[in-house]
């Protein structure tokens, strides 16, 4: 942008006020400088550069000094000194005010869209101006570390940049909610989710990472989103281990909830009996618990617990005795198996069910 394409309102009566000081020595009034922050402000949201504007100060104040005598300059140059001041405070409260208002527009619309509680019609709207088109299936990840992050977290920042850095412009958002790193992608785009789950893991010093299935539109945001949040539930409840958890994965456990009180039901007929044993049923509840995880390999589920093989051949005996069924059959295991599923998801022995 050239000199002349600086609208000569933002320098009106700025020479003059130079002329004046350099007559008088006085400072600029605080009127002069509140006119000048509003016409810096105005400026910055004309979209003309902090710099050329400057320069432009600068010349007319450079226009008066031939006639200026030594201690004029020095007058001129103090307030210029002030009105510089003045108009680049006014540009950068309105530059501030103006990233302000985007951040809060866009949180608006991250709220909206995770919530699904917008106009679908607005929400496919405002997406574009934030990269994504709704039209086409979407899925979400969501990682979750030890402390909350939030988007000026150094973990935020760090994963975006890998993220740019590898994929450029492609259509994908990153964010944060309610303390958690989320990238929302296209569905049909896995290697996207996948590096963001390899970044954010070490970003967030070993977090976990959950991927929602990809399902279509403004809704299928939602659906995905919540997916990756039920993941990452269970993973808490079930004591999972694994880093990267897809919901795809654990379509099982929701199945195995959806009726509670069944549920509820398997848990205190299969289990119940082990509240007999001397210690009650966590002990034995956590023997099972490491036997079906280590695919019935009892040398292996006595390692995970620290037991003799004869010590965990001694639990399992009891328990048979207590419950009936046997750990060890494979007619019986499969009822035990999901008894002592559902037992961890519905917090039980700790609640009562």
């Amino acid at each position: 942008m050239t000199r002349s394409a600086i609208p000569d309102e933002y320098l009106e009566g700025y020479a003059g006020i130079l002329a004046d000081v350099c007559a008088t020595g006085r400072r600029l009034t605080r009127n002069e400088l509140e006119s000048l922050r509003a016409r810096g402000e105005r400026a910055a949201e004309a979209g003309l550069g902090l710099r050329l504007l400057v320069r432009r100060h600068l010349s007319a104040a450079r226009e008066l000094s031939p006639a200026l005598s030594p201690a004029g300059a020095d007058r001129v140059l103090a307030a210029v000194e002030q009105a510089v001041d003045a108009f680049a405070e006014g540009y950068e409260r309105s530059q501030k005010l103006a990233v302000r208002r985007e951040e809060a527009a866009r949180r608006e619309f991250i709220d909206d869209l995770l919530y699904g509680r917008s106009d679908l019609g607005r929400l496919a709207e405002r997406a574009e101006r934030f990269g994504l088109l709704l039209s086409r299936a979407h899925a979400v990840a969501v990682a979750q570390g030890t402390t909350p992050v939030d988007d000026t977290h150094p973990a935020t920042r760090q994963v975006e940049s890998a993220l740019v850095a590898r994929f450029g412009e492609r259509r994908i958002l990153l964010t944060t909610k309610d303390g958690r790193l989320v990238c929302i992608a296209p569905g049909d785009q896995d290697d996207v989710l996948a590096f963001f789950a390899k970044q954010a893991h070490a970003a967030t010093d070993g977090g976990r990472v959950a991927l929602g299935r990809a399902h279509p539109g403004a809704g299928g945001v939602v659906h995905s989103y919540e997916e990756a949040l039920n993941a990452l539930d269970l993973a808490d409840r079930l004591e999972l281990e694994e880093p990267v958890l897809r919901a795809v994965d654990l379509l099982v456990y929701p199945v195995l909830t959806r009726d509670r009180q069944a549920m509820a039901d398997l848990v205190h007929n299969a289990l119940g009996p082990l509240q007999a044993a001397r210690g009650g049923a966590q002990p034995l509840l956590d023997t099972l618990t490491a036997y079906f995880d280590s695919g019935c390999i009892a040398a292996e589920a006595a390692r995970r617990l620290r037991l003799s093989v004869r010590a965990l051949t001694y639990r399992l005996e009891r328990i048979h005795k207590l419950t009936g069924t046997n750990p060890a059959d494979p007619v019986h295991r499969y009822t035990l198996q999901t008894a002592v599923i559902g037992a961890r998801l519905l917090g039980w022995p700790g609640n009562d069910v």
